[in-house]
């Protein structure tokens, strides 16, 4: 599964971008425990956790937004993390 991180999750993940070997089958929440086991250096000043902003985030898959942490994923899916912003 290929994970893109997008403004605060980027900051927080420290990259734009992951790959996460998962079993077929394996379900959105199992990929975030997965992207909340990398270990991962300090975010920047103000930035918060990486826990802390996928709690409160959307997710597309393969460009669709998913609304339940049991959706199933191949291996070749594409997760966009894209977390809460104000603005306009």
């Amino acid at each position: 599964m290929h994970v893109r991180y997008f403004a605060a999750a980027r900051a927080a993940a420290g990259r734009d971008e992951e790959k996460f070997d998962l079993a077929g089958g394996a379900t959105l929440a199992e990929l975030i425990e997965a992207v909340l086991a990398v270990e991962r250096p300090e975010p920047p000043a103000g930035t918060p956790t990486l826990e802390r902003i996928l709690a409160r985030s959307s997710f597309l898959l393969n460009e669709v937004a998913v609304r339940t942490p049991t959706a199933a994923l191949g291996p070749d899916d594409v997760v966009d993390v894209l977390p809460p912003f104000a603005g306009g």
